[in-house]
């Protein structure tokens, strides 16, 4: 057992423990096949370990196997919320069943630089979940270190396409508003961080009008003051044609949205249809409730662990972008 004062426990304790080698040890607890070990030993020896807390040295274990099993995962800078939490869980559970560790790191500042982290961790594989440039995946792929992008990022001084795209989620939203809104509004974040998840999402929106034949959305940019969320919407009220119907970055942006809304004695969504992403746990709390795009995160961590392990085993990258299904939750909002 380790803790302040104790030294920590080796397997050489744990051979004197249970009156076998080390070498037994080492055997039992890493599962080296071919070992002929009677059964009662390999219980005396797990039997031991347990009793005095054990926990082999992933240090070691890298050096012994040629190479570790910690995977780190690369976050953008972006508020840590409802839905990335979530993410960042279930990619943990579903690399834990490939017996990979799942570490995180946020680039915000002054966070430690990437290259200090990685160097001293040795990740077998690196998941970056926001932009990454190639110069820097180049570098840790001369170490020997995997690298998978799930958004945006570069190679060879080209643009490559994300393994998880935005523009569906602005497109679902778009045309559900459409039916019955000929003038689209979009609430845009006032983090200039989230423009790599914004910018597709509005494309989207943007792809719907042109093949109906509509107005380019009226882009507003709705930041959480109250004043700035009031001058939005008398915006899109005030515009000509007005906008009737609003495709909200997230669900915060458009809970703003229908905060402004009541203060302006307007209802939603009579005077101004509101649509956000996320199906957080305040969208079906809001007032009215709000309808938002659902994105099934468990499929999406799934489908990036399996881009991790595949690489990892040299398999080839199958083309295009992961299976990331979307569902719209109705509500009273739009």
């Amino acid at each position: 057992m380790t803790g302040p004062g104790r030294r920590r426990v080796t397997s050489g304790d744990v051979a004197r423990e249970a009156g076998v080698s080390r070498a037994t040890v080492s055997y039992v607890l890493n599962e080296t096949p071919h070992q002929k070990i009677p059964e009662a030993t390999r219980r005396r020896v797990r039997e031991a370990a347990a009793r005095l807390g054990y926990a082999p040295s992933a240090a070691a274990r890298s050096l012994r196997t040629g190479r570790s099993d910690i995977v780190l995962g690369l976050l953008p800078d972006w508020p840590i919320e409802h839905v990335m939490g979530r993410l960042v869980q279930q990619l943990t559970r579903a690399f834990a069943e490939h017996g990979l560790t799942f570490l995180v790191h946020s680039t915000g500042h002054p966070a430690r630089p990437l290259g200090e982290v990685w160097k001293a961790l040795t990740p077998v594989a690196l998941l970056a979940l926001g932009e990454f440039a190639e110069p820097e995946a180049g570098a840790l792929r001369a170490a020997g270190i995997e690298v998978v992008m799930a958004l945006h990022g570069s190679e060879r001084g080209r643009r490559r396409a994300p393994l998880v795209s935005e523009e569906p989620i602005g497109v679902t939203q778009a045309r559900h508003l459409v039916r019955s809104h000929g003038r689209l509004g979009y609430a845009y974040p006032d983090l200039p961080g989230l423009d790599a998840l914004a910018r597709p999402r509005l494309d989207g929106v943007r792809k719907v009008c042109v093949e109906l034949g509509l107005p380019e959305p009226d882009v507003r940019v709705v930041s959480f003051e109250h004043d700035g969320a009031l001058a939005a919407v008398r915006a899109w009220r005030a515009a000509g044609p007005p906008v009737t119907g609003v495709c909200a970055f997230n669900d915060d942006v458009a809970l703003a949205v229908l905060v402004a809304l009541r203060s302006l004695g307007l209802r939603a969504p009579q005077d101004l249809a509101v649509i956000g992403v996320d199906d957080t746990s305040a969208a079906a709390l809001a007032q009215p409730p709000l309808t938002s795009v659902a994105r099934d995160t468990e499929v999406v961590a799934r489908g990036l662990v399996r881009r991790v392990v595949d690489s990892l085993d040299g398999k080839p990258a199958p083309s295009g972008p992961l299976r990331d299904p979307l569902r719209l939750r109705l509500r009273a909002s739009a």
